[in-house]
């Protein structure tokens, strides 16, 4: 059922089409900064008061859990309603969010006690997500601040060693709001819900970046002193600032209830760091969709996208990421990764294969997909665990084809053009046109974020005879079946296309137009050939 609190029966019908409701848990707010008073008066507050109007007349209703605030909660009814005065400088001074919530906090313990609905209200703290998935659909408050550190836009972390802003697991919460609405203790009482164990925030801060392997600001700035800066240099939203705070909090009763119901505490760290993983996998909400997540495999922390157990795995090639084969890899029922030092992922680039590649492929067979750098990968996981894998697909493999050193041996140089480079502008490098701008928005965060150093070194490393010269041995000692996909417009050297067009199970296609990175330019011809099966032993 949608509720709908702009019209004049928040639910169509009205309370009399609802008369087997029992429970009511209060959700609904607007959970937003920079509004004006008169909006977040009309959100917040009026959630409320239309909510009563509608629980009032509901015959077999037991309870209604509303959820306020740790900040707002313990509000005096008796001082409702508020003079205009009182208002006006509440709203001035607190920030309209807050201040509608302190309101709404009071309204609702005024409404319900005067109309003698039975109620309970629940007072949470920053809500993270699921203690054991993470999950979390929450873009804002804590999750902003984290989402800077992870981006290096965090200059300093905020508080010291008693700034508390303390947290609780979505999962947490919803099993205490539906004990609260049973227990008979409950029923007019009001609960801090909150993990008493979250450390001081600037550790906090700096235990998810390490976590994140984000680069964490040294510098801590005390809550005072934020509060006293210009909004262009500390870049705070002020009506954050209320929330850091040394106080604590009243969870005794709280802490009572959820053992009456045998409701556990998660483990507060392991669950933020879950929590920071599920929202970085998602790039703090700029993607939703597909399977997304970190596995740790051989100690280096790996994000994947697509397909569980997929026996199709795709490595991306440089400077790109595993974003830019999502659409492949969905679309062939695959998985791809990021290599080590790439993309999302940890490590220190090729440095770690050796651990990285055995803990990559599962142990039943898979047919490998590398591009360019990740050919490489595939074709070394080939040579060494040839029993785990059943085929290779190479795509624009570099070692078959010109040396484009060059510039790419200077390591220093490239790696500064790409922290700076921006999405059209690697559009037009990689393909020729900026058409591929959006695809490659989320790469291009990534190289500013610090994967531009591991791609020039193995760009540079791309470079060597004795390594391609190492590689094209390993391909020629893989006896299984091969398929080389290119574009006309970056073609094998001649001798390997000599060297391969007569071998039985090698199979050379050439896709027309298409340049180095055909993923992007050419996704459809290439899911076509993927999809195929037309290589045998």
């Amino acid at each position: 059922m949608l509720v709908d609190f702009e019209a004049s029966e928040i639910l169509a019908g009205g309370s009399q089409a609802f008369s087997d409701i029992t429970e009511i848990h209060n959700c609904a707010a607007s959970f937003k900064f920079g509004m004006n008073a008169e909006e977040a008066r009309h959100a917040n507050v009026g959630i409320v008061e239309k909510l009563i109007d509608f629980a009032e007349d509901l015959p077999r209703l037991q309870r209604i859990v509303h959820i306020s605030g740790y900040r707002v909660g313990g509000q005096d009814p008796s001082l409702i309603p508020w003079s205009e005065r009182y208002r006006t400088v509440a709203y001035r001074d607190l920030g309209p969010y807050e201040a509608s919530k302190i309101e709404s906090d009071a309204i609702f313990q005024a409404l319900v006690q005067e109309r003698g609905i039975p109620w309970t209200i629940v007072n949470p703290s920053s809500v993270i997500g699921d203690s054991k998935t993470g999950e979390s659909d929450q873009i804002i408050g804590l999750a902003g601040t984290v989402k800077q550190i992870w981006e290096g836009k965090a200059t300093a972390l905020p508080g010291n060693e008693s700034t508390f802003l303390p947290v609780v697991t979505v999962d947490y919460l919803a099993e205490f709001m539906a004990a609260a609405a049973v227990d008979q203790q409950a029923a007019g009482q009001s609960y801090w819900v909150l993990d008493d164990n979250t450390p001081p925030l600037a550790g906090l801060l700096a235990d998810i970046g390490k976590h994140l392997g984000a680069k964490v600001p040294r510098l801590t700035v005390p809550v005072q002193i934020i509060k006293r800066l210009p909004h262009w240099m500390s870049k705070a939203d002020p009506e954050t600032l209320v929330f850091l705070s040394e106080d604590r909090y009243p969870t005794e009763s709280a802490l009572a209830l959820a053992d009456r119901h045998g409701i556990s505490m998660p483990e507060v760290n392991g669950a933020l760091h879950r929590w920071a993983d599920y929202m970085a996998a998602r790039r703090f909400g700029q993607t939703s969709g597909g399977q997304r997540r970190f596995s740790d495999l051989g100690g280096i922390k790996t994000f994947e996208l697509g397909t569980v157990g997929s026996e199709k795995l795709i490595f991306p090639g440089l400077p790109v990421n595993a974003d830019t084969w999502a659409s492949v890899a969905e679309r062939i029922n695959g998985k791809a990764v990021d290599l080590p030092g790439l993309g999302l992922s940890g490590g220190e680039g090729i440095n770690s294969w050796d651990r990285w590649l055995p803990a990559v492929l599962p142990q039943d067979p898979v047919d490998l997909i590398g591009h360019s750098m990740g050919a490489a990968a595939a074709v070394t996981a080939a040579d060494r665990f040839p029993e785990q894998v059943r085929s290779l697909t190479l795509i624009a493999p570099f070692f078959l084809q010109d040396s484009k050193g060059g510039i790419a041996r200077f390591k220093t140089f490239v790696g500064a053009y790409l922290r700076h480079v921006n999405p059209a502008q690697l559009s037009q490098r990689l393909t020729g046109a900026v058409a591929y701008k959006d695809e490659l928005e989320s790469s291009v965060q990534d190289l500013r974020r610090g994967s531009s150093k591991h791609v020039a070194a193995q760009l540079a490393r791309a470079g060597s005879r004795k390594w391609r010269g190492e590689l094209q041995s390993a391909l020629a000692r893989f006896r299984g079946p091969v398929r080389i996909i290119t574009g006309t417009g970056d073609p094998l050297m001649p001798e390997f296309i000599e060297l391969f067009k007569d071998v039985s199970n090698r199979e050379l296609i050439s896709i027309e137009g298409a340049g180095h990175h055909l993923h992007l330019t050419h996704g459809d011809a290439l899911v076509g050939l993927l999809k195929e099966n037309r290589v045998s032993a």
